[in-house]
């Protein structure tokens, strides 16, 4: 029963074989064209991914931790500024902030949509506040309509973290826009595992301005705007070529994969009301108004490390997103923050279990992760 094949957490190999000849073509223009650093290849994602997201701007970057570091320096964000984030988020959601020398100030989190709660960060603004970042976690988008009118009326800028939310969209005044399009930067990741991955490491930064458009531009190369003509230091953050290509190809179809995604969501709430695990698990919520991309599955789960345990053993990949709070990471503890400042966050930290979410996922490989779940809470 143990020796059935593993179901992986993220499979890019059944994903990569449904657009192996898209993407070798397009190896081949690049490769051809011996332009492998910015230039045309990387300047038609930009476009491209503007045009999904129907921003004013993109600008790419190497990674989703530069595009952020980016954001923030366009922002001028420097020493004694206060930027405002989340506590249970990625470690570069903070860390670009703290490089800059500005302090961290976080936020707690909404339990049902684990994203941050716009109620506590009303509380944590201050005259020393610069920035604000929303994280769009797991794919769902924080609820901004409630925020931006009283960020903009204290000059505090926006950025959203949208690294795990390509393609995210929250209704706002009738229509739906979608994240990285409601503040003043939007932060992306195209990390390989994401929604919409590369095959390295490569990030975007999305505006509604060309002023910080043209800054976010210009500090990727070193804060260059011409050969050798430097008006301010910058840092080396440009998307190679081949990402771009790899990118464009893929962008074709992330529409497809978000749905199949959304499919497989689905079928695990069916499959948990099938198995009578509502009293032991609960599924991601939805907020209203929201669409959801589960670039991550996470539940809450009661003995969640012992269920961790007793799906490796079953070959399930299952993992935990995040098992320590921002506020307690080690190197944060100059902030002086202590266990219990956010409840919320850490009692996430004991029950988030992220289960297995790709594109491919079949109905039987899901099956067998819920009925390994149900077998565990009755024993």
């Amino acid at each position: 029963m143990h020796n059935k094949e593993s179901i992986p957490s993220f499979d890019l190999k059944r994903n990569y074989a449904r657009v192996e000849g898209e993407i070798k073509e397009a190896l081949d223009r690049v490769l051809s064209s011996t332009q492998f650093i910015l230039g045309p290849e990387v300047t038609a994602f930009e476009n491209e991914a503007a045009g999904y997201l129907e921003a004013h701007r993109a600008v790419s970057a190497a990674s989703g931790t530069d595009a952020l570091l980016l954001a923030l320096m366009a922002l001028d964000v420097k020493p004694g500024d206060e930027v405002i984030t989340t506590p249970f988020s990625f470690f570069a959601t903070a860390s670009c902030i703290s490089r800059l020398g500005a302090r961290i100030v976080f936020a707690d989190v909404e339990p049902g949509s684990y994203n941050i709660s716009m109620d506590r960060v009303r509380e944590a603004v201050t005259e020393r506040a610069k920035a604000f970042i929303p994280v769009h976690l797991f794919g769902q988008m924080c609820s901004l309509e409630d925020i931006t009118e009283f960020m903009a009326s204290r000059n505090i800028a926006v950025v959203e973290d949208c690294a795990q939310a390509f393609g995210a969209h929250r209704t706002r005044g009738g229509a739906i826009a979608r994240a990285g399009v409601w503040g003043d930067l939007g932060c992306f990741s195209f990390f390989p595992t994401k929604n919409l991955g590369a095959f390295g490491d490569a990030g975007m930064v999305s505006s509604a301005s060309d002023t910080l458009a043209d800054r976010v531009a210009k500090l990727r190369v070193h804060g260059s705007s011409s050969s050798y003509l430097h008006d301010e230091i910058g840092i080396n953050s440009r998307m190679d070529a081949i990402q771009a290509a790899i990118l464009r190809v893929r962008l074709r179809h992330v529409e497809t994969w978000t749905e199949e995604r959304r499919d497989a969501a689905r079928r695990y709430n069916l499959l948990f009301a099938e198995h009578n695990l509502y009293e032991h698990v609960t599924p991601p919520a939805e907020a209203k108004g929201n669409r959801h991309t589960y670039h991550q599955y996470v539940i809450r789960a009661s003995r969640r490390d012992e269920l961790n345990a007793f799906m490796a053993e079953r070959g399930i990949a299952t993992r935990v997103y995040y098992p320590l709070a921002l506020h307690l990471q080690p190197c944060f503890a100059y902030l002086g923050y202590g266990k219990g400042d956010f409840p919320a966050a850490e009692k996430l930290t004991e029950e988030v279990l992220a289960l297995p979410m790709f594109p491919e996922l079949t109905m039987p490989e899901q099956e067998r992760v819920v009925g390994a779940m149900a077998e565990f809470y009755r024993s």
